[in-house]
């Protein structure tokens, strides 16, 4: 008798697990991620994420902006800011009215996200930030990064020349013109060469700008007082480019394509925000805590700045989290979705 009830115990535990398991292993609603790279990159930068998401259940959408990835567009067929986000928009524009997507930017993708925002707010359950940069209705983010900071040093009554770098901003090359780095840092080359030989400057990079300040640093020594990188990609006699851009150096090298400089003109025209659009969609920004080209005073300054309603941090994590930390980063993508859905 004993016997028999254990086994009917047996039976009824061996029939109610895979059940319990069935049930514990669902995954929760489905949702529809939209990823959005930074510049020079593509959709492929995303392939770690889209790969986890994927096999998780999700619909996973990566884009390539204009010129980006395997866009058929080149460099100079996008002049324009608009033309540059346009594959986005595009797609934006052709969801079902009733379909909500987690929308996220990594980087300069962060604008592309405003824009879409601003365009399409009820087509998006949450904005997510990755290292990236968030404008908002009291932080212009263009000109936190740039203009105001000239405005300034002028104002003191310091001398300051700000550099185009060849195919940037207003100088005249095109991008095809400049294949080789060299090129690129002509323009500073030159200028520094002009300086008289008495004359010292404060030499300033910003982000690539670190290895163009590097190169005048070697060339001309004598000729700057010191030099501040902000930002910024600091190589050195131990430390060289190839070691600083060592994340999956291999791909990146054979997919990465020119980008067209849009002026700071033209990205201010094109990322305006309202609070009834751009403030209506929830914003969560997760941080890369080890990130050397935004650095994480800066994040923290943005969201300081335009508080999102939910900051999450990955420790150990550089600039491309999607690459260096992806499965924390894909946890806290699908959490925040699933807040916010």
């Amino acid at each position: 008798m004993e016997k028999s009830k254990f086994l009917t115990s047996l039976v009824v535990v061996m029939l109610v697990l895979p059940y319990a398991n069935a049930t514990l292993s669902i995954p929760k609603a489905k949702k529809h991620f939209v990823l959005v790279h930074r510049p020079c990159h593509g959709a492929w930068s995303w392939y770690k994420i889209v790969a986890l998401m994927r096999s998780s259940g999700h619909n996973v959408t990566a884009i390539d902006l204009a010129a980006s990835g395997i866009n058929p567009m080149q460099a100079l067929e996008v002049p324009h800011f608009s033309d540059y986000l346009s594959p986005l928009m595009e797609f934006m524009a052709s969801l079902p009215a009733h379909e909500k997507v987690v929308l996220v930017g990594h980087e300069f993708g962060g604008f592309a996200i405003s824009k879409a925002m601003e365009s399409f707010p009820e087509k998006i359950s949450v904005a997510v930030f990755v290292t990236a940069l968030m404008p908002g209705l009291t932080l212009n983010a263009t000109a936190t990064l740039y203009t105001e900071i000239v405005a300034l040093i002028r104002s003191s009554g310091h001398n300051v020349t700000s550099l185009d770098l060849g195919a940037s901003g207003i100088n005249k090359k095109q991008v095809l013109e400049i294949p080789y780095l060299s090129d690129y840092f002509s323009p500073l080359m030159e200028f520094m060469a002009s300086l008289p030989s008495y004359e010292k400057v404060t030499l300033v990079g910003q982000s690539l700008g670190g290895f163009a300040i590097s190169k005048a640093m070697e060339s001309f020594p004598e000729k700057i007082s010191v030099a501040i990188f902000v930002n910024a990609l600091m190589p050195g006699p131990i430390l060289d480019a190839a070691t600083v851009f060592n994340e999956d150096w291999a791909l990146a090298t054979t997919l990465v394509r020119p980008i067209y400089f849009f002026s700071l003109n033209d990205v201010s025209k094109e990322i305006v925000l309202s609070n009834k659009k751009y403030g209506s969609v929830r914003r969560a920004y997760i941080v890369a805590a080890e990130d050397k080209v935004l650095k994480k005073e800066f994040q923290q300054l943005m969201i300081e700045k335009n508080p999102p309603d939910e900051v999450k941090e990955i420790s150990g994590s550089d600039h491309m989290p999607m690459m260096s930390k992806p499965l924390q980063l894909f946890t806290h993508l699908t959490r925040i979705a699933n807040k916010y859905s």
